[in-house]
C-alpha cells in the first residue's frame, strides 16, 4: 500500500436492525475500542453475541468458563457468550507429551537471549497443533451461532482479537527496555526482531492478530451464505493500526508510534480484508488512532499522537463541546502548567529532525533508535510530570472521546465500505464527535 485511504467524512448508512445479530469475535476485556461498536449495536436493537479466549487451568490446559466465570462475562457483554474456548496463538501448543514454544523460551536470560536458537521443526509442529485447534473450535462456535442468526436477517462480525506475545519472565525484561529503555537501558526493537525469540512472537503475532480473522471469514462462510440467500447481508470489520493522519503545522500528516511490533501482523490483517474484498465479502480493517488502553501502557509515548486531537476538535468546527473538553483536560494539570504549553511540546517534539524521519508510511514499520527514545520517552515523562496525578492523565480524557468517535464511523461505514482498508484520522473522528454533541 503506497498511501492512507482515508475515510474524510462521517458515514450515514445504516442497515442494521432490531433483529440483526452483532457477533463480538474475540472476549471484551475492560477498557478498549470494541465498546464503542458494541454500545452502536446495542443502540440498533441487535442481539449481542460474544466469544470467549476460555481459561488456562493450573497445568495450563484450555478450558471453557465456569458458570459463574460465564455470568459475569456476559453481563460485561450485555449479550450471550458461546462458551468455546477460541484462545488464539501457539504458544502453550504442542503434540502430546513434547514441550510448548514456551517451554521452549523458559531458559532464556537477559544474557542469553539473543544468541538462543529454538527448534524451528518443532515450533512449525506446535503451530500447526495451535492453528487446528483453533479452527475445530470455531466450527464449533460457527454450529451453535448458526441456529441463533434468522434466515433473513443481518450479521456483524467484528472481530477484535490481537496480541501474542508467550508469557516468559525474560520478555517482560526485554519490554521494558525497548518500550521504556534510554540511554544506557535502550534496547533496539532491530535486536528483537533478529534473534529467534523475536522471530517465534512474529510467528505468534500472525496467528493472533492476523490469521484469526482469516479464520472467522472462513468459517462463517455457510452462515454467510445462508443468510444471503434469503436477503440477508454480512458485514465483517477488524481493528487495525498503520500510523495516523494528526495535525501537524495545521495539516492533517501521517505519523506512527515506533517501535510497533505487532506492525507486520497488522499488514497482513490488511492482506486478508482485501483477498476477502476480491471474493466479494465485505471485509474491512479499520486503522484507528494510538490511544491509551490496558495494553497499550507498556508502550510509553504511544499517547503522545493523541493531543492533538484538541486541535482537530476545534478546527472541525467544534463549539461549546469542543471547549469543554479543553477544560476537562486543563482541569487535570498542576497550577503553573497550562494546556497551551502541553501542546507547545508536542508541537516541538513532532516538528524535530528525529520525528521526521520516523514519518515514512512506506517505511512502516521501522525499527526504533536511541535518538527517538530519547525524544519520545523524555516527553512523554515531561509531560506526565505536569499532570496532578498519574492516574488521571490527559490522555485518559481523549482516549475515551477516541473510543466514542470510532464505534458509530465503524459501525455505519461498514454498512456501505468505501474500501477493505480505512484509516480513522483525527479529522473525521473531530467531526463524528463535533456532530455528536451538537
Amino acid at each position: 500500500m503506497k498511501a492512507p485511504i482515508s475515510l474524510r467524512e462521517v458515514p450515514q448508512s445504516n442497515i442494521f436492525r432490531k433483529g440483526d445479530v452483532f457477533v463480538l469475535f474475540g472476549e471484551l476485556f475492560g477498557r478498549g475500542y470494541a465498546n464503542g461498536l458494541i454500545n452502536e449495536a446495542r443502540k440498533a436493537g441487535m442481539t449481542i453475541v460474544g466469544v470467549t479466549v476460555g481459561r488456562r487451568d493450573e497445568n495450563n490446559a484450555l478450558r471453557a468458563l465456569t458458570a459463574e466465570e460465564l455470568a459475569t462475562a456476559e453481563a460485561n457483554l450485555g449479550g450471550r457468550i458461546i462458551n468455546v474456548p477460541l484462545m488464539a496463538g501457539f504458544d502453550l501448543d504442542a503434540p502430546a507429551g513434547e514441550p510448548t514454544p514456551t517451554d521452549l523460551l523458559a531458559d532464556m536470560t537477559l544474557k542469553s537471549w539473543q544468541d538462543d536458537k529454538l527448534d524451528w521443526a518443532h515450533i512449525e509442529k506446535c503451530r500447526a497443533v495451535g492453528v487446528k485447534r483453533f479452527k475445530d473450535s470455531v466450527a464449533r462456535v460457527m454450529t451453535e451461532l448458526d441456529g441463533m442468526i434468522p434466515d433473513g436477517s443481518n450479521a456483524f462480525f467484528a472481530h477484535t482479537m490481537a496480541g501474542g506475545i508467550p508469557k516468559v519472565k525474560v520478555f517482560l525484561a526485554i519490554a521494558n527496555r525497548i518500550y521504556k529503555g534510554r540511554g544506557e537501558r535502550f534496547l533496539s526493537s532491530g535486536a528483537l526482531l533478529d534473534s529467534d525469540l523475536g522471530k517465534l512472537i512474529m510467528m505468534n503475532f500472525d496467528e493472533v492478530t492476523a490469521n484469526t480473522f482469516q479464520h472467522l471469514i472462513e468459517g462463517s462462510a455457510a452462515i454467510r451464505a445462508r443468510l444471503e440467500k434469503a436477503g440477508g447481508q454480512v458485514r465483517y470489520s477488524a481493528y487495525g493500526y498503520h500510523g495516523t493522519e494528526i495535525l501537524i503545522d495545521d495539516r492533517y500528516q501521517w505519523q506512527t508510534y515506533t517501535n510497533y511490533t505487532q506492525g507486520k501482523a497488522k499488514m497482513r490483517l490488511e492482506r486478508i480484508a482485501e483477498d476477502a474484498w476480491k471474493q466479494g465479502v465485505k471485509a474491512t480493517v479499520y486503522n484507528c488512532p494510538e490511544i491509551r488502553t490496558n495494553s497499550s501502557d507498556i508502550f510509553v509515548g504511544v499517547e503522545l499522537s493523541l493531543f492533538p486531537l484538541l486541535k482537530a476538535l476545534k478546527k472541525e468546527n467544534g463549539g461549546a463541546w469542543a471547549e469543554a473538553q479543553w477544560q476537562a483536560c486543563r482541569d487535570v494539570l498542576q497550577e503553573g502548567h497550562t494546556l497551551e504549553s502541553l501542546l507547545q511540546k508536542i508541537d516541538a517534539y513532532n516538528a524535530s529532525d528525529v520525528m521526521k524521519g520516523f514519518r515514512n508510511f512506506e517505511a512502516w514499520p521501522m525499527p526504533n533508535s536511541a535518538e527517538l527514545a530519547e525524544v519520545m520517552i523524555g516527553t512523554s515523562d515531561e509531560i506526565t510530570k505536569m499532570h496532578k496525578s498519574r492516574d488521571a492523565l490527559v490522555t485518559d480524557v481523549l482516549s475515551s472521546l477516541v473510543l466514542e468517535g470510532t464505534g458509530p464511523l465503524m459501525f455505519h461505514e461498514s454498512s456501505n465500505p468505501a474500501a477493505p482498508v480505512l484509516w480513522l484520522n483525527h479529522d473525521v473522528i473531530a467531526k463524528q464527535l463535533n456532530s455528536m454533541h451538537r
